[in-house]
């Protein structure tokens, strides 16, 4: 993995390739970053603020171009700069502790910027509220373009991940290009839904996939037989055991096997592995609405021990992908191996492994990510067609 940070931590160097990867420029990222050198050799979470700093300048400078070229008429560049300033500000945010201050204003700013990309840059994907339990979940939704119903795949989060994330690694556009729609969802524990609304994670999240599916059944533009979810990093848990359980999806991608989430964290207690955040455990024990901190994670682990797919990805019958990087650094390659295994009833399993010698090696191919997203859109594709033929 190319590390702009030599002897900075994994959390920011993976921050700068996942930005990069999602359709950051290089000039820009390195003027943004050279100021904050010494800072990354603090500790990844000492100097978070210096990098907020140092993104946000960045961001300003974007939005101003962006705003002068709306002015003088030019759409096309100013969508470009908001979709780069979005990208850079999201992965700025992400960096930040759940306690720090700027991080509420932060992401409302970012909400501003990634509308004005959607007006700008990409007309075809728009904000959608889903209704669930008594309020409602944030959403982007891409549509394919043409006529007619389309299918549609449901992309969920991570740990830390936010539907901004999502826009910005055109994984939505690549589904586009083959007919079908996306919904980039910030389910409990994510994103907006966790930041402004206090909604946090949750084990059985069947539950709230099938409040996105029973919105997805009432648009006209949505083949309702062809739903598919997909879920990076944690969403490896997230997405698989949904499927499991919500019967109505019709396939579903591991992107990144999170087979066994509770043992992991055992692990990273230890300092075994890499973390995929700064403030490590005040970021996880929010997520999950547990009180308490880093001195009271022994019950946590207690808790987090549920979070596991054994004897779960055995209910899934609809054709299964895992795609996993060799080299990652926080998900064992073996939680590939054992979801793979388990899935004895999907009448489609398949394993894919992505090699150092080809890239997408670390964690969910974000050294690499548009060759590790175009497998997964292509299988997407793929797999609808035989589900039509058949």
């Amino acid at each position: 993995m190319f590390e702009y940070f030599p002897t900075g931590p994994y959390t920011w160097n993976l921050s700068v390739v996942a930005t990069l990867n999602s359709g950051g420029l290089i000039d820009e990222v390195d003027r943004a970053c050279r100021p904050i050198k010494d800072a990354a050799n603090a500790g990844e979470d000492a100097g978070t603020p210096d990098f907020l700093r140092a993104w946000t300048a960045l961001t300003d400078q974007l939005v101003g171009q962006a705003e002068e070229a709306e002015k003088a008429g030019h759409t096309r560049t100013a969508g470009q700069l908001y979709f780069r300033a979005s990208n850079y500000l999201a992965q700025a945010e992400r960096m930040l502790a759940h306690s720090d201050p700027n991080r509420v204003p932060t992401y409302k700013r970012l909400l501003e910027i990634a509308q004005k990309a959607f007006d700008t840059h990409s007309p075809r994907v728009s904000r959608v509220e889903i209704p669930y339990e008594g309020t409602t979940l944030p959403a982007y939704f891409s549509a394919a373009p043409g006529d007619g119903p389309k299918p549609v795949i449901v992309l969920v989060n991570g740990l830390d991940s936010t539907k901004e994330h999502m826009y910005s690694s055109n994984f939505w556009e690549e589904l586009a290009a083959r007919g079908i729609s996306c919904l980039m969802l910030d389910q409990p524990g994510t994103g907006e839904a966790l930041r402004l609304q206090g909604i946090t994670a949750r084990i059985d999240t069947e539950a709230w996939a099938g409040a996105a599916v029973d919105h997805l059944e009432t648009r006209d533009d949505v083949d309702t037989s062809r739903i598919g979810i997909v879920g990076w990093s944690l969403g490896g848990y997230y997405a698989p055991r949904a499927a499991a359980f919500e019967k109505r999806f019709a396939l579903v991608v591991a992107w990144g096997a999170n087979h066994n989430w509770g043992a992991v964290q055992r692990r990273r207690k230890e300092r075994e592995g890499e973390r995929p955040v700064p403030h490590y455990w005040e970021h996880v024990l929010w997520v999950w609405g547990k009180d308490g901190d880093e001195h009271h994670l022994d019950e946590f682990l207690d808790f987090a021990d549920g979070v596991h797919l054994d004897g779960v990805v055995e209910q899934i019958t609809v054709p299964f992908l895992i795609a996993h990087g060799a080299n990652d650094r926080q998900i064992p390659v073996d939680y590939a191996h054992r979801s793979y295994e388990q899935a004895v009833n999907s009448p489609k399993r398949e394993l894919r492994v992505f090699t150092p010698e080809e890239g997408a090696t670390e964690h969910i191919g974000l050294d690499h990510l548009p060759h590790v997203s175009v497998f997964i859109a292509d299988w997407v594709a793929d797999t609808f067609a035989e589900l039509d033929r058949s």
